[in-house]
């Protein structure tokens, strides 16, 4: 009696154990491990990461499905796509194969994991975000299972249950013109191809192009074919699991540190933020002066180019024009005094007292001369992304800051687009159209790659900038080092082009 006593549980002892540590208690000491480079992404993980890691890993991970949209949004091919996409992957998501022996699987392949399920959760809270990760998601799959050598894909394939039946060798000699016609094998059913038979809905593309034998509603799928069963298959799990993700989010108990990265996240969806460093984006050699602006704003974007006009012609702009076009000019490299010169001869309708009591201290803080201590360390303020600039303070009456291409009338946008000279219809009807479809970041890159169609051509024939560099544009600063870069190719040192990649 006094046994059973001792074992018996305690009521009080089981409402005060952790529910998560019960939950988790499996996986916890049991570390994860990845036979594969590839993923179907079914298991969520469960070890301990940093901070730090959450937000990188996730940052990376955006960087490459947004230039995955990109790519898709410029009509690429599969083929253009992967060879756009592999420096890009190697620099921030790379997942070397098995036969490399190296090292840093592990690593490689944990970012991977953790990547994945962190956009999962930031872009599971609406139906549009949702197609769209989904969508970009299984382009990734595809490029890395092309990749995929036929022994490790034929590996990953049998570990995943894909609820098909292998074909029989009596079923091959029985349909053998069949599916000899769909190999082109003029002496019958190759030995070499594999077979397997699905239901036919699961690979409807197939059967639509007519690449599959269908018998007795089984779709006959060979080998070269299976590529398209495992996409579908990845893209039907991934949208059943962001389905049940959107339905958890409501009853997910988020640590608040969690919460503001993944809503950071979800917005960079928009157009992916990018890291500015402060020497990033400013060009070895080049005139950065107050006397020169006037010509250096033929190479701004169009944000930066309304505002350079709107002062021009009003001698002045409001608070958050000043400070968008102050920081953008400070990431070129225009020093402060400088930048205090051209300001006060900016505003020539006022006198040097008004100037230096009402917007002199304000340039001085943007560059961390004065301020708090934290701001005068760090040097100031950063300069502006596309993606800040697209979502914080928008413009109102009277205001020139902002993005054209989203807070300008179509009307406005066309009429300040052709003062800047783009007059070519199509430019202007792919604007119209990717403004509809709120593909911002596109327009511009739309609007730089018109402008600089030749100058781009001739760095890609000549090896004088790669892929990486010529990825899209996604801050305003990039896009006046990219274009000053173009526009002085046999002008400007090869090495501060390489730079751009570093």
């Amino acid at each position: 009696m006094l046994r059973q006593d001792f074992n018996r549980s305690d009521p009080k002892r089981r409402v005060l154990a952790d529910h998560r540590k019960k939950q988790f208690a499996a996986p916890t000491y049991h570390e994860t491990e990845y036979h594969h480079r590839l993923n179907f992404y079914a298991t969520p993980p469960t070890a301990d990461i940093t901070l730090e890691q959450f937000e990188q890993w996730a940052i990376d991970r955006l960087r490459i499905l947004a230039e995955l949209e990109a790519c898709s949004f410029r009509n690429k091919s599969l083929t253009e796509t992967a060879s756009h996409m592999k420096p890009l992957l190697e620099k921030y998501l790379l997942l070397q194969p098995n036969s490399s022996s190296s090292s840093k699987l592990f690593e490689e392949r944990q970012k991977d994991h953790y990547s994945h399920f962190i956009l999962r959760l930031a872009f599971a809270s609406t139906e549009d975000l949702r197609r769209r990760f989904s969508r970009v998601e299984t382009m990734l799959f595809r490029l890395r299972l092309n990749d995929e050598s036929p022994r490790d894909r034929d590996a990953f394939i049998q570990s995943i249950n894909l609820d098909c039946e292998q074909v029989t060798e009596d079923e091959r000699n029985k349909y053998r013109d069949e599916l000899a016609a769909l190999t082109s094998s003029k002496k019958g059913v190759e030995e070499e191809v594999t077979w397997v038979k699905v239901d036919w809905e699961k690979v409807p593309d197939l059967v639509e192009s007519r690449r599959v034998f269908v018998k007795a509603g089984k779709a006959y799928v060979p080998s070269k074919e299976q590529s398209s069963m495992v996409i579908a298959e990845f893209t039907k799990r991934l949208d059943r699991a962001l389905d049940l993700t959107a339905r958890a989010l409501p009853r997910l108990d988020e640590d608040d540190r969690l919460t503001p990265i993944l809503n950071h996240l979800s917005k960079n969806f928009i157009t992916p933020d990018a890291s500015y460093v402060g020497s990033s984006s400013s060009v070895s050699g080049a005139d950065i002066s107050a006397r020169n602006i006037d010509t250096l704003s033929a190479q701004f974007p169009l944000c930066m180019q309304n505002l350079h006009r709107t002062l021009r012609r009003d001698a002045h702009l409001k608070h958050f024009g000043r400070l968008q076009y102050s920081l953008f000019l400070k990431g070129i490299g225009l020093n402060l005094e400088e930048c205090l010169i051209f300001w006060r001869s900016a505003f020539h309708k006022i006198t040097d007292d008004t100037f230096n009591k009402e917007y002199r201290y304000n340039v001085r803080h943007v560059y961390g001369d004065v301020g708090g201590d934290s701001n005068r360390r760090g040097g100031g303020y950063s300069p502006f992304s596309c993606q800040k600039i697209l979502t914080e303070h928008p413009p109102g009456p009277g205001e020139a800051h902002g993005c054209p291409y989203r807070h300008f009338s179509l009307e406005n946008l066309t009429t300040l687009l052709q003062g800047v000279g783009i007059t070519d219809r199509s430019v202007l009807n792919g604007v119209k159209e990717d403004k509809e479809s709120q593909k911002f970041h596109m327009a511009c890159n739309r609007v730089f790659e018109h402008v600089h169609k030749n100058e781009i051509k001739r760095a890609k024939d000549e090896s004088i900038m790669t892929s990486a560099q010529l990825e899209t544009i996604i801050h305003p600063n990039e896009y006046f080092k990219r274009s000053y870069l173009l526009k002085n190719l046999g002008k400007t040192n090869s090495e501060d082009i390489k730079m751009e990649d570093s």
